[in-house]
């Protein structure tokens, strides 16, 4: 009996320190997990994410990334992804301001795009102050004059 005790009293706390140690990683970092989420408007924001990907990275063309990175903003606030569209956005709008890019711009919408990747990426900077691209979201902005007020 007393062979049981202290096994069982070994499985316990096991059980408890490997608990603990779970429990000091690293901070988490994405989207708050108690935010409900519709599993169709996530993925519909995760396919325009990709496609506002597509556009930015691969053809250079800012504005139809622009187009819908504003669709994710519009339809689901709280997209898990939400600093990504940030960047995206801010980051189109920046080289649409630079005349950059396959898409043209016409010269009286040069500081309305400026403006707008300054907004993006100031949201960016102050509410998504662990993301992976605040770094060179405060860079850019930096570029631009500053963040927003």
């Amino acid at each position: 009996m007393k062979k049981f005790a202290i096994i069982v009293s070994f499985l316990l706390l096991v059980c408890l320190v490997s608990s603990a140690a779970s429990g000091q990683g690293r901070a988490r970092r994405g989207p708050d997990p108690s935010t409900q989420r519709e599993p169709d408007v996530e993925a519909d924001s995760r396919h325009n994410l990709d496609v506002a990907r597509q556009y930015f990275k691969l053809r250079k063309a800012y504005k139809a990334s622009l187009d819908r990175c504003e669709e994710i903003m519009a339809g689901n606030p709280n997209f898990a992804h939400m600093d990504e569209v940030l960047f995206i956005a801010g980051e189109s709008s920046l080289l649409l301001s630079q005349k950059k890019g396959k898409q043209a711009v016409p010269g009286n919408m040069l500081a309305k795009y400026r403006d707008t990747a300054r907004e993006y990426l100031t949201k960016l900077v102050h509410d998504y102050p662990d993301s992976e691209f605040r770094k060179q979201a405060e860079s850019d902005l930096q570029s631009i004059g500053g963040t927003q007020e």
